[in-house]
């Protein structure tokens, strides 16, 4: 008999014990993982969980590492594996009681879902035996499906800000405004009756970044028990979180409405631990964690402290406590499940309605000619009596600020059906999701729920180009898309136009770039020249702005600006006429290419440095997903990944969609069966 591994004897102790997590029933040779032609896995299985067993099993083989980072928290091991970066996470994941949460709610998930998780969790754990090289660290498995869980729990808790919150107590920092422009998605629906081929349209459009567990990974699901669904999902993720199944699809961007609260506690003089609430002091709860931090040789204690409105930290003005919905409810995975299997409109508002999604717009379109559009959050029902500024850190003293309830979906912004025959979203204002007199008014909604109420380039540039007076073609559909113009009125936060006003004739030394920035005319096209100053303009103002209220820059501030672009090209280029691929490129291994593309574009693109003074994109597009819906028969359905299906550089797939990207192409996806059979690369089981 082999010798077995120390994962192997785990597993097989567990076996003998009988625990739960462990169960073989799901057998790998029943399941089909059909690769096509560009690497996306098509899982054929007759169950739901033998399909989860098989997604797992395919996207280990493209990237188990993104796949083991997500679970890193669940096992107390981010700080074991990533250093003191990860001991951020492993503080976090314990200070807001995410495996608790997990424990205390379990017995409230669907008996069909604990079997998709133990479909999933069981590939984890069985690619993990096969394949021990590639392993992490030695104490991620076996994984069971309340860690599982639990770490779904806590990334839901980081997206909706928590890491943001903790970052300010912890820094003592002041409260920022967002930095909007340079992040963000894409989604929009249209009916059948604003199309010219009598279709409804969705494009799903998430800007997540390029790589790691938080780039979107493609695959196509299909049991016998009425799945059959493509589109995008994280690492580690048991479902598709948005995509197109046989009915009907749907598109994620993110939201930006007040879903959190802070609040600072009073605390008692004559005893640290304890604080004010109403007319009594309340002890706080204290726990300590040991965290062990690779590279230290022993562990870093610290404590966690919880209060009546949730979990609590200490700073130098004292203790702060943070409150938010997402790490309240741990059904986020079985309702994105449920979305996935939804055949009509009303199944899938019923799967919304459960409400275990504590963030994201949803935008909507089916084959029926229902288009829909939800700004979905677990908005907290605050208190409006009183005169508190929920925009800021509150009184943690008053049961006037402790809320215990969330509105009900009805209560949130929602459109169906419009007149106008279109709904958007590009992470703007959803009081400008769709035509004029079909926008809602945000005076009608509470405003102490803090919707968004802005626009962006991105939805000016959007209203621009979609014909609002007549119909609109699928071409002109994805060429909205693809589009590289910014509106004629920019809308970032920091005004440029005293770049513009300057008197080049006084500034001889910046005179080409003054020009050549007058000139220019707000395309992000590879070969512009004015697109690579304003790329680095902006990165310069919003490293040096961040944080201060939208303004017009200075004639100093504007001088300042390009000076600094004119000493970059030089150092970098030694030259000053650099074309925007010759700064931005996108990068695959070794390889590289002129990338077109700025932030808040349509078709965008965030950056980071590279080498040689070369900016490589790190986000912007990732998957791209179109889809039309004939009232007969199934969904058309096109897509694109900036990279590829893999993850792994000695696979032909790792960057093989680039090309298609570059030229603003897609391929073809499609949900019949015998289609993806006929046209497979390569038929295998999972071993």
């Amino acid at each position: 008999m082999a010798v077995m591994n120390k994962i192997q004897i785990t597993l097989f102790l567990c076996l003998l014990s009988g625990i739960s997590y462990c169960q073989f029933s799901i057998d790998p040779s029943k399941i089909d993982i059909v690769r096509d032609s560009f690497g996306v896995p098509h899982i054929f299985a007759k169950t739901d969980a033998e399909v989860s067993y098989g997604l797992a099993w395919a996207e280990a083989e493209d990237d188990f590492k993104s796949m083991q980072e997500t679970i890193l928290p669940a096992k107390g091991l981010m700080a074991s594996v990533q250093g003191k970066k990860g001991a951020a996470g492993d503080y976090a994941f314990a200070l807001f009681r995410c495996k608790e949460i997990t424990i205390e709610k379990w017995n409230t998930l669907s008996p069909a879902f604990l079997q998709l998780i133990n479909g999933y969790v069981q590939a984890m754990n069985d690619y993990a035996v096969k394949h021990p090289e590639l392993v992490t660290h030695k104490k991620i498995f076996p994984i069971t499906p309340q860690e599982y869980v639990s770490s779904a729990v806590f990334a839901l808790t980081i997206f909706n800000g928590a890491d943001q919150a903790l970052f300010r107590i912890f820094k003592n920092a002041e409260w920022e405004l967002p930095e909007l422009n340079k992040k963000g998605s894409n989604s929009a629906a249209i009916s059948a009756t604003k199309t010219t081929s009598g279709e409804a349209f969705l494009l799903i459009n998430a800007h997540q970044p390029n790589t790691g567990p938080q780039a979107f990974y493609e695959a196509h699901l299909c049991s016998e028990e009425g799945l059959n669904i493509t589109g995008g999902l994280l690492a580690g993720g048991p479902c598709i979180l948005h995509g197109v199944n046989e009915n009907l699809g749907w598109a994620h961007t993110v939201n930006y409405c007040d879903r959190m609260d802070e609040f600072q506690l009073e605390m008692n003089p004559n005893n640290p631990l304890q604080y004010k609430f109403d007319d009594h002091w309340e002890n706080l709860e204290v726990k300590t964690i040991k965290l062990k931090i690779r590279g230290i040789p022993i562990k870093i204690k610290r404590k966690l402290y919880w209060s009546k409105y949730g979990a609590t930290m200490k700073n130098k003005q004292g203790f702060f406590s943070i409150r938010l919905g997402a790490n309240m409810r741990i059904g986020v995975l079985q309702q994105w499940y449920e979305m996935d299997k939804a055949k009509n409109f009303t199944e899938f508002y019923t799967a919304l309605s459960k409400q275990e999604l504590s963030m994201f717009n949803i935008m909507y379109a089916d084959k029926h000619d229902t288009i829909f559009y939800i700004n979905n959050a677990l908005m907290p029902i605050r208190d409006t009596a009183a005169a508190f500024n929920w925009t800021r850190t509150l009184p943690g003293n008053t049961s006037k600020t402790l809320w215990t309830q969330f509105r009900k979906i009805k209560a949130l912004p929602q459109y169906i059906n419009p007149t106008s025959g279109f709904l958007f979203n590009t992470n703007h204002s959803s009081f400008l999701a769709s035509g004029p007199a079909d926008n809602l008014k945000a005076a009608d909604f509470p405003k102490t729920d803090g919707w968004e109420q802005y626009q962006l380039n991105r939805s000016v540039r959007f209203l621009e180009l979609f014909p609002q007076q007549s119909l609109l073609s699928y071409e002109q559909f994805k060429a909205i898309k693809f589009d590289k113009q910014l509106p004629s009125t920019l809308q970032y936060q920091y005004q440029l136009d005293s770049m513009l006003l300057l008197d080049e004739q006084q500034y001889p030394n910046l005179a080409p770039l003054m020009n050549c920035f007058k000139n220019w005319n707000k395309r992000g096209d590879i070969e512009s020249k004015g697109a690579a100053i304003f790329l680095l303009t902006y990165e310069y103002l919003k490293k040096n702005l961040q944080g201060q209220p939208p303004r017009k820059i200075s004639k100093q501030e504007a001088l300042d600006t390009y000076q600094y672009v004119l000493n970059y090209f030089q150092k970098n280029f030694n030259r000053i006429d650099i074309q925007l691929g010759e700064l931005q490129q996108l990068v695959r291994g070794n390889n590289s290419w002129p990338l077109g593309g700025l932030p808040d574009q349509l078709s965008p693109q965030w950056t980071e440095p590279y080498k040689a003074g070369v900016l490589k994109s790190v986000g912007g597009d990732g998957l791209i997903i179109f889809a039309k819906f004939p009232k007969q028969g199934l969904p058309q359905i096109e897509s694109i990944n900036m990279y590829g299906a893999s993850a792994q550089p000695s696979s032909k797939h790792f960057d093989d969609q680039v090309p298609l990207y570059l030229k603003q192409q897609t391929k073809k996806m499609s949900l019949d069966k015998s289609t993806v059979y006929k046209n497979a690369e390569r038929i295998y089981h999972p071993e």
